[in-house]
């Protein structure tokens, strides 16, 4: 008989093999499962909390606080384009169980498409979908009276005009992709926005989506802030007459600009129609065309008329060709090569000096100027005053023409550029060349941002001026006393305001069939009537009345009235002191 030890003999002996086999099993088993543990929770612990998160969390990618912009009065500040926070509504597809009848109702609610909104929410595999942004508050209540599963309400920061259609023009709107369009939007894109950041969602149990943090945006770094030179007071009653020009005059469409000569600071730009940026794709559905969010005062050509007559001018004064006395005959017809040049109505004036040729707006008289300089001299004024190139104000997508046709060397295109037809230019080109007449002959850049905000800095902007005189001092003061004299007795005297001088031009333009989208060489019946003009004792500021197609003959009798209202306001507003008494 074997010997057994004493202190174990319930497992000593053959019988007992299975027990002790079934021990060293579990043993090995459990020794296995605390090693995995180890490598799971403690080696590899990083990794598969990474991939844990990864399977849990969703991340809404959405853009960063994007800057403000502003423009003030004297005193205040006024908000134009702001972010704001709204309510959307969005779907968790696989928390969503009869599919057909949430469509029906969210449809209903929404005034959406149905078969839209089922088309989102189908997929079972998408864990959110946004269904609708920018709920009304009516919408809001009447959602939570459905008390849908698997819908659900988030806030967002989306942009916001708070002014509406007031500048719209200018500042252009916040487009669908989130990149800014037209405007100061568009042009400032990259200095208002930000690097886009992460709105995180968790699901929970059967892998609903359960929540998602608002509060953590990452990053939370915001956009510059941009503050305009626009004045909002001066801006309002520009855009108040354009309106009112609207219903008196039943002009099709309108530009004011309002200009410091001596740096180009714009301090209004008033363009109608206008539209609401806050609906931007509605407006785009009413029209045939987007050109309803174009400036018209840098997006779109015009031959200018007899506005541009002192750009003739101002070449042959600084040529020395001719004075203000300088005389010569009128006989109300000038033929280049076969080709007749009539004055406005036809009419005959006779001897007249170039003061009165201004005065008159005589047409043949400002053939006489250009001829006493030449076409070439005329084309190398045309150049200084930067009539081929754009100016470079900040505003997005600014156009301009190269004159191609024109710039051909034809002397019947020359004589007819003297008086402003045969040549395209913009309401934003026309002012810069006034701000050198009035300024005493330097080049300003027109500027809309005064300053930006960034990081608790401000940074200025300075003006940009020409170093070298495009005109002399002395052509510049000649220019501008003939100016006044067409205020005073010519066919701009209804902007005439007692106690000042004021210096002005006006335009009546036909307007070519091509640029009504006719194959026609010739001129339709529609005008384009213009004004520009400024207060010359030191011209404080400039202001461009531009009105296409009005129901007045010329443009005496619309936009000069209307410059009037808005200068005699300015001088108000300013506390500008009088001329004379």
């Amino acid at each position: 008989m074997k010997n057994c030890r004493i202190s174990s003999p319930k497992f000593c002996g053959p019988k007992f093999w299975r027990v002790n086999l079934i021990l060293i099993f579990l043993f090995l088993f459990g020794a296995a499962i605390i090693g995995r543990l180890i490598y799971l929770q403690i080696l590899n612990r990083q990794l598969y909390k990474a991939l844990a998160q990864g399977q849990q969390q969703l991340l809404v990618q959405v853009q960063g606080k994007r800057g403000k912009v502003f423009l003030k009065d004297r005193r205040d500040l006024f908000p134009l384009a702001i972010n704001k926070t709204w309510q959307f509504c969005y779907g968790s597809p696989r928390e969503i169980k009869n599919k057909e009848e949430v469509a029906e109702k969210l449809g209903a609610l929404f005034n959406l498409d149905k078969d839209e909104i089922l088309e989102k929410i189908k997929n079972t595999e998408s864990l959110f979908t946004v269904l609708k942004h920018k709920l009304t508050e009516e919408e809001i209540e009447n959602f939570k009276k459905l008390n849908l599963a698997g819908i659900y309400l988030k806030e967002e920061i989306l942009r916001y005009y708070p002014q509406e259609r007031f500048l719209s023009q200018v500042i252009g709107f916040l487009g669908g992709e989130g990149k800014g369009q037209y405007g100061i939007e568009g042009f400032y894109d990259e200095i208002l926005t930000t690097e886009e950041g992460f709105l995180e969602g968790k699901r929970g149990l059967g892998g609903a989506l359960i929540f998602l943090n608002s509060e953590n945006l990452s990053p939370v770094q915001k956009g510059a802030d941009i503050l305009l030179s626009i004045d909002y007071n001066i801006q309002f009653l520009a855009e108040k007459l354009l309106v009112q020009a609207k219903e008196q005059f039943e002009i099709e469409e309108g530009q004011i600009i309002v200009a410091d000569p001596h740096s180009g600071k714009i301090l209004a730009l008033a363009d109608f129609p206008n539209f609401n940026p806050n609906c931007y794709f509605e407006e785009a559905e009413e029209e045939a065309e987007m050109e309803i969010f174009q400036n018209s005062a840098i997006q779109k050509m015009f031959e200018p008329g007899s506005v541009f007559k002192p750009i003739t001018m101002a070449a042959a004064l600084d040529q020395e060709k001719i004075t203000p006395q300088t005389t010569y005959i009128d006989r109300g017809i000038v033929e280049i090569r076969g080709w007749p040049i009539y004055n406005y109505g036809e009419k005959v004036h006779g001897e007249q000096t170039m003061t009165e040729v201004l005065e008159k707006s005589i047409n043949t008289g400002a053939v006489f100027v250009q001829q006493q300089i030449g076409s070439k001299i005329f084309l190398e004024y045309l150049e200084k005053f930067n009539f081929f190139e754009k100016t470079g104000i900040d505003l997005q997508e600014e156009v301009f023409s190269e004159n191609l046709e024109f710039k051909k060397g034809y002397e019947i295109n020359f004589a007819t550029a003297s008086f402003g037809q045969g040549i395209a230019i913009t309401p934003i080109q026309l002012v810069r060349a006034f701000c050198a007449i009035a300024n005493g002959g330097k080049l300003v850049k027109p500027y809309l941002v005064e300053k930006i905000i960034e990081g608790g800095k401000e940074i200025e902007i300075n003006p940009e001026i020409s170093e070298n005189f495009i005109i002399s001092r002395r052509t510049s003061s000649q220019l501008t006393a003939m100016l006044v004299s067409v205020v005073e007795n010519g066919f701009a005297t209804a902007a005439k305001i007692p106690g000042y001088f004021i210096a002005g031009k006006t335009g009546t333009a036909q307007i070519p069939f091509s640029a009504l989208g006719i194959e026609k060489r010739d001129y339709s019946e529609k005008t384009i009537q213009t004004f520009v003009g400024f207060a010359p004792a030191y011209p404080q500021f400039l202001i461009l009345i531009k009105l296409d197609n009005p129901n007045t003959k010329t443009a005496e009798y619309s936009a000069v009235p209307i410059f009037r209202e808005l200068a005699k306001y300015i001088i108000d507003y300013w506390q500008i002191p009088p001329d004379y008494e």
